[in-house]
């Protein structure tokens, strides 16, 4: 029989802070076999992702730690390697693509370089053979004119064209084993089918598994074999697809199934205010050359863009990664420089400073993309969510902006009591 490629065996993760310990994985076991795609399906927080980065020991030791289990990669346990042996199978046998692709990309490199340095260490590749498998990649992960883009840093990148570069640099060593947390996540869906075909036909060519891990059920009907579903840090169910999405046995994997998006929108009501405008929106980004930086071009990321959103309704902007949806809605919220007429509540606020913008911001937010690229780091969870207070809720007291944020934090699904400080 078949050996496993990779096997987790009562695998335990803990972590450790201030004093106190909690269990992200409780004694977590499965097989992936070669040229196998398992997909490891959970709500957030369920433990998906920590089980994915523990086979390469990527957590934060010495506060996490391993109560127990064995995690077996081509018969190595890979908890006992020490790192210099890791080092090799990372990158090289295991790849992974992670799920925030501002936290994996370096803001300081070029993107040939990013990916140069890949093909250099593990294949010694450089030079005009790397710049030419560099390009090669770009274009298999659906990066259109791949060679203006070799030169860009990531910040220049919209958040699906991130996803891709990591994708492609994780697949520049044809890996036996493809670790891939949620890596459609950023794409649309037409780039997300070329990424999904691309994965399977290089799956198909050299026989890599891959351990699949995602929210989105769709994906795991069409492209994995095997399901294992996780919550609360334990796997309830395993299955082959067809088992799982036909005869759920267990009451939580049920419950995943009917939580699939049903039913109609609402319909819009035309008598409703108009809360925001815009007319005519352009945003063009200039190409310069040459010695003295001369703009020779321009990048029409928004070109004449028209927009009406009314109290009490949702305007969805779709289009392919880097058509410019982003874009559009930092032009409208006059986070970015644009051209054309923008109104909100009533107000012309094309021609807004910063300074006169200021007011209007606690009115007027935005959700990004990468959560990595938008929460500090350094603060809390309840730091975070009481600045924007600190800035345009000055009168309220230390105890009732803590009230503000611990119903915020309830209302997004988090436990204030644990969650926040």
């Amino acid at each position: 029989m078949t050996q496993p490629l990779l096997s987790v065996r009562d695998l335990s993760v803990a972590f450790h802070q201030g004093g106190a310990t909690s269990i992200a994985v409780d004694h977590v076991s499965f097989d992936l076999m070669p040229g196998e795609v398992v997909a490891l399906v959970g709500e957030s927080g369920s433990g998906k992702s920590v089980t994915a980065n523990s086979i390469l020991k990527l957590l934060p030791y010495p506060a996490a730690s391993h109560p127990s289990g064995k995690i077996l990669f081509d018969g190595k346990d890979m908890l006992a390697l020490p790192e210099r042996s890791l080092r090799a199978v990372r990158g090289n046998d295991v790849t992974m693509i992670f799920q925030e692709p501002m936290t994996s990309l370096n803001p300081l490199h070029t993107i040939e370089r990013q990916i140069g340095e890949i093909l250099e260490l593990h294949q010694a590749i450089t030079g005009a053979e790397a710049r030419a498998r560099t390009l090669e990649l770009l274009l298999q992960v659906g990066i259109r004119e791949p060679e203006k883009r070799l030169k860009a840093y990531p910040h220049e990148l919209s958040g699906g064209q991130r996803q891709r570069v990591m994708i492609a640099m994780a697949l520049a060593n044809r890996p036996k084993l493809l670790i891939a947390d949620e890596p459609t996540t950023a794409l649309d869906v037409t780039v997300q089918a070329q990424i999904l075909e691309l994965l399977s036909d290089l799956k198909t060519k050299h026989g890599m598994s891959m351990l699949f891990i995602t929210h989105d059920l769709g994906i795991v009907r069409k492209f994995a074999d095997r399901v294992c579903v996780m919550t609360k840090g334990k796997i309830v169910e395993t299955g082959t697809v067809e088992q799982v999405f036909t005869d759920p046995q267990h009451a939580y994997t049920r419950h995943l199934l009917a939580a699939e998006p049903k039913g109609e929108p609402p319909h819009s009501d035309a008598s409703k205010p108009v809360v925001m405008q815009g007319d005519d929106i352009k945003v063009w980004f200039p190409i310069k050359a040459g010695l003295m930086r001369r703009v020779v071009d321009h990048v029409k990321a928004v070109d004449g863009i028209d927009i009406t959103l009314r109290a009490g309704q949702t305007v969805g902007v779709v289009g392919e990664s880097g058509s410019g949806k982003t874009t559009l809605g930092l032009a409208l919220s006059r986070l970015i420089a644009s051209e054309g007429r923008i109104s909100f509540i009533g107000q012309s606020i094309d021609h807004y400073s910063y300074e006169m913008m200021k007011p209007l911001r606690n009115r007027l937010q935005v959700v990004f993309q990468d959560p990595y690229g938008s929460l500090s780091p350094r603060m809390s969870v309840g730091e975070i969510v009481a600045e924007g207070l600190k800035v345009h809720e000055r009168s309220l007291s230390a105890d009732e902006r803590d009230t503000r944020v611990a119903v915020a934090l309830e209302e997004v699904g988090l436990d204030p009591a644990t969650r926040w400080r």
